[in-house]
């Protein structure tokens, strides 16, 4: 499948209809899990208040109407009405920034940190707002979706953001390959002096926040280092959306967009889901995207999240106000139990899922090495010193032929699969990469030699080098 028809080939689904309990997370963002402030028997509209933060958090809300059916240690069952209203519970007028922060938003590309935080960064009148539109994980379409739509309340969010924050400028940060969302935006900021645009390549990961200010800004952060110190901050595009509708409608945060791909009947083209009630079920989705390809062989297994950084999930998980994706893949291979190494990497898979992985696989883990750049944190997390950039992965190679290894499992970025791929497979190493059964399964080209620039021309209508591999490879 050639590159256009593997980022063109998507379908757009807005109406999700109600038909099943929902499972609302009182933990959907950094901190610790929200307190209840309801009750089972309780009455519940959209919108309604239902749990507020027990320390660093967000408010959570109602996602439909209808009667609390329990209230568990970690989640609140809602059993839905037969008949939904439109309408929802407005949130108190007040300031920009309180609005925000009683709307419960937070970071809808990542771990979920609190938006009202965040933006309430005191710039000054001299700082950047720099709106991440890269949709960085490979397969996923929904935030550029919006943008190719009607990108004009994602531009409306950024301002209020710039406004709250202090910030003078704002760059949209988006992947050169998505031509109408560039011509969008460039056409909403012709006569917008403080807002401009910066095409990145299409490599992982250039939607790390230290990618983005470096990418932006030409500021390579320390790892240990926020991108306050490059006077900036990185927020979603989704974001962006859910602080004008905060603003403008009074709307409280409890919608969330979402892509659905992989492995299903019909094909493996993009489902997009927009305004899908938090709490949904991930199967519910799965089966409203078609249902799963069983085939002869069956599936591997369901990522909540993209195919780098998400996670094995059930089929009745709920989703969560970060949730991007659903993602079906194909069959494992099996390794037979012969030696693998496995490659950690901090812009990947950590090490617990990686062996999560290795098992599936049917591999027996000889080796465990990580990343050069993969720095680890006082939390005991790792992050890389230079995202994007690897300086390469020779001795970790020759430790794995050392140990035994046929095969390694890798989690690298692009670059860093490239430099695996440089001297891997000469040392008779056979590479498998955390992403392969979804990537097969979207019909993505493989994460081995890097085929793709690594900084493109500006300009939109100059083409930069895009070769790709085969899919199968």
């Amino acid at each position: 499948m050639s590159a256009p028809d593997f980022y063109n080939k998507f379908f757009v689904e807005r109406v999700i209809l109600i038909m099943e309990d929902l499972q609302i997370l009182l933990r959907q963002h950094v901190g610790k899990p929200c307190k209840s402030v309801v009750k089972a028997g309780d009455t519940v509209k959209r919108g309604t208040l239902i749990a507020v933060p027990d320390g660093l958090g967000a408010n959570i809300f109602s996602s439909a109407d209808g009667t609390v059916k329990e209230v568990l240690s970690d989640k609140i069952v809602i059993t839905p009405s037969e008949k939904q209203s439109e309408d929802y519970i407005k949130i108190p007028e007040g300031s920009k920034l309180d609005m925000v922060k009683y709307a419960g938003i937070v970071g809808m590309g990542g771990a979920g940190f609190p938006t009202g935080i965040k933006i309430d960064a005191k710039f000054n009148g001299s700082g950047y707002v720099l709106v991440n539109a890269s949709e960085c994980e490979p397969g996923l379409r929904h935030n550029i979706q919006r943008l190719e739509e009607n990108p004009e309340p994602i531009i409306r969010g950024a301002k209020y953001v710039m406004e709250i924050s202090g910030a003078d400028k704002i760059i949209f940060a988006v992947k050169k390959k998505n031509r109408k969302a560039v011509e969008n935006i460039d056409k909403l900021i012709a006569n917008e002096p403080a807002i401009s645009r910066f095409l990145l390549p299409d490599i992982y990961p250039m939607g790390e926040e230290r990618a983005v200010v470096r990418e932006c800004l030409g500021i390579e952060l320390k790892p240990s280092e926020l991108p306050m110190v490059a006077k900036a901050v990185v927020i979603n595009s989704e974001t962006c959306l859910r602080i004008a509708e905060a603003i403008e409608q009074r709307k409280p945060s409890f919608l969330k967009d979402i892509t659905v791909r992989g492995q299903l009947n019909g094909g493996n083209e993009a489902h997009v889901f927009e305004d899908v009630p938090v709490g949904t079920s991930v199967g519910s989705l799965i089966e409203k995207a078609g249902g799963i390809d069983e085939g002869t062989c069956g599936y591997g297994e369901i990522i909540m999240g993209g195919a780098f950084t998400g996670r094995a999930c059930k089929i009745d998980e709920p989703i969560t106000k970060t949730t991007g994706a659903i993602l079906v893949t194909r069959p494992f291979l099996d390794l037979h139990n012969e030696k693998l190494g496995l490659l950690v990497c901090a812009c990947g898979a950590n090490l617990e899922r990686m062996k999560d992985l290795a098992a599936k696989y049917n591999g027996n883990v000889a080796s465990v090495c990580y990343c050069h750049q993969a720095e680890e944190q006082k939390n005991g997390t790792r992050k890389c010193e230079r995202p994007g950039n690897c300086p390469g992965q020779v001795s970790n190679n020759l430790q794995f032929k050392k140990d035994g290894c046929k095969y390694i499992l890798i989690g690298n970025c692009s670059d860093c699969s490239n430099t695996v791929m440089a001297s891997g497979p000469k040392m008779g190493l056979k590479v498998l990469h955390i992403t392969d059964h979804a990537m097969r399964a979207v019909g993505h080209p493989l994460y081995r030699t890097l085929r793709v620039s690594k900084k493109v021309d500006q300009d939109l209508n100059v083409v930069d080098n895009v070769e790709q591999e085969n899919p199968e490879n």
